[in-house]
């Protein structure tokens, strides 16, 4: 869910009232959680599915690539033509093509004629779609809530897309297991309905709302600001290395090395949890504890991945395995607060 900052100093606390009173935002929260727990199916399946078709890492990071390179290009596009279209329409039609495209997905999977090349098609597809879902959704929301609700209603959509990274992937990684693969892809077919039934319901922003500041402008304005401050671009500098360093082998080397060492989904799905719950405790210590030298706090964070991504080769079970991608979690979440 999007994430936006609003300033309620001039609204006394007691008169605001909780966004989930708003029966729209409830709506809208309640489809789009049931739709990002569905994810959490899809983002467990496409890489194991890629292993049980090909064997290969490369292919499977060559599968993510095709994803996210559309996912980049075209989100500037994305955004502006949210800001001359209907942010609810929008979502609605990529909510439909992301749920022909998997429900084809899995039924290919379901009758085995399944081919490689019709896996690049869907994550380009799933990229396309995202490139411009993700700018109507950032648009939308705040439509549905008073603006001195905007706080309380980001902070709920955020925390609620966090969790349900955390408690997705091991019900996914559990149905692969029992049912197949090709299940996990008609969930997230199932769970699209959801939100493409809210946003059905749910009206279109007054038009007064949708001349925002171009997403290129704000970008743009955020990169000079900081180019303009030499510790905070070095500062991330060194985070955006760290997470370029660890990306490559949470989202590419968990899956070939739980499917290789145990021959499971299920304990793929355990470890993804365990970096999310990771990333949301560490994201909590962040707020609650105080960091003063950051600088400091990188390089014990970076030396504590290196060890950490070390040990996990040398590790036989997965539940130290999980423990060990727990405190990755927590470290990276900490420094990307």
């Amino acid at each position: 869910m999007a994430t936006a900052t609003v300033s309620t100093a001039n609204v006394p606390i007691t008169a605001v009232e909780h966004p989930l009173r708003n029966p729209n935002y409830r709506l809208w929260l309640i489809g789009g959680t049931i739709s990002l727990l569905g994810d959490q199916f899809y983002l467990v399946a496409l890489p194991w599915l890629v292993l049980q078709q090909t064997g290969s890492a490369v292919v499977m990071g060559a599968i993510m690539m095709a994803g996210a390179i559309p996912r980049a290009l075209l989100m500037l596009m994305g955004g502006a033509v949210s800001d001359r279209m209907s942010a609810r329409k929008i979502m609605i039609a990529t909510a439909m093509a992301r749920t022909i495209c998997v429900t084809v997905i899995g039924v290919l999977v379901w009758l085995r004629v399944l081919r490689t090349w019709e896996l690049y098609a869907l994550a380009v597809a799933f990229g396309v779609a995202d490139a411009f879902a993700v700018p109507a959704q950032t648009a939308y929301m705040p439509s549905l809530v008073k603006r001195e609700q905007l706080v309380a209603a980001s902070s709920v959509s955020q925390s609620t897309a966090q969790i349900t990274t955390v408690v997705g992937p091991v019900p996914a990684g559990f149905v692969i297991k029992t049912l197949g693969v090709a299940w996990a892809f008609f969930v997230d077919a199932i769970s699209f309905l959801f939100i493409i039934g809210a946003l059905w319901k749910l009206p279109d922003p007054p038009k007064s709302q949708t001349a925002r500041k171009a997403m290129l402008h704000s970008i743009l304005e955020g990169i000079a600001y900081v180019g303009k401050d030499l510790p905070l671009r070095s500062l991330m500098l060194l985070v955006t290395i760290l997470n370029f360093c660890i990306a490559g082998p949470v989202s590419i080397g968990l899956a070939y090395l739980t499917k290789t060492r145990f021959g499971s989904p299920a304990e793929y799905g355990i470890a993804i949890s365990a970096v999310a719950a990771g990333s949301l405790l560490g994201a909590l210590l962040a707020g609650v504890w105080k960091i003063r030298q950051r600088g400091v706090m990188i390089l014990l964070v970076s030396l504590a991945l290196g060890v950490c991504l070390g040990s996990i080769g040398l590790l036989g079970k997965v539940w130290s395995i999980a423990s060990v991608l727990l405190i990755m979690g927590a470290a990276a979440g900490m420094v990307n607060i």
